[in-house]
């Protein structure tokens, strides 16, 4: 393996690391806002935490740029390719497979627009303690920023679905053996965190007004 590809799937799965947390603390403001806005208090005052945000700024940005290196390298090693390339394997998952795999690119693509755009609304302009859940909803409540947030969760769950397998597979983990568990534990979690991200914001602005702002 490459020392590329490695990093490739080390930052790869640092990332599916931070959605899967990510989610879990954005969802307890659908649960339970009072807990959301402790939760957001509290790490907020972390001192790790610029140094952890730097982390991930890096991963997310290193992932996509290793990706096109190393995907500008293999078609100059391997010249034009007569077709997309097709999976031999046979199931119910494959046809999706193959198709996040096709997208690929433009899931990326579109995933590196929405976080910047993320980061413009919610972290360079950080609510003050308290605030937090207000300042997402009131995000939300834009019609383009709510369709924005529901497809970037929707192209992450594409994009998982094929960048998971490929991550473990470039990391030597994916053999014949697991091969079968290892797959259908990887799309389970990109369905899960597609849907998470896509679903959550609708189902926050349409949760009724009162309960939200129960624990203010």
């Amino acid at each position: 393996m490459s020392l590329p590809g490695f990093w490739i799937a080390v930052t790869g799965l640092a990332l599916v690391l931070f959605l899967a947390v990510h989610l879990g603390g954005v969802g307890m403001a659908l649960a339970d806002p009072a807990a959301f806005e402790r939760f957001s208090t509290s790490l907020h005052q972390q001192a790790w935490l610029p140094w952890l945000e730097v982390a991930l700024l890096a991963a997310g940005l290193g992932h996509p740029l290793l990706s096109l290196h190393r995907a500008h390298r293999n078609r100059s090693a391997r010249g034009p390719v007569a077709g997309p390339l097709r999976s031999r394997r046979q199931g119910p998952w494959e046809s999706l497979a193959a198709l996040a795999a096709r997208l690929i690119p433009w899931s990326g693509s579109l995933l590196l627009i929405f976080l910047a755009v993320h980061l413009a609304q919610l972290r360079w302009h950080r609510p003050v303690a308290g605030a937090e859940l207000a300042a997402v909803l009131a995000v939300l409540r834009a019609p383009w920023s709510l369709v924005l947030y529901a497809v970037a969760g929707a192209a992450a769950g594409l994009h998982l679905l094929h960048g998971v397998e490929s991550a473990v597979r470039r990391l030597g983990l994916l053999e014949p053996a697991n091969a079968a568990v290892l797959r259908l534990g990887g799309r389970g979690l990109a369905l899960l965190l597609g849907a998470g991200f896509a679903l959550l914001p609708l189902a926050l602005v349409l949760r009724p007004a009162g309960p939200l702002l129960a624990g203010g």
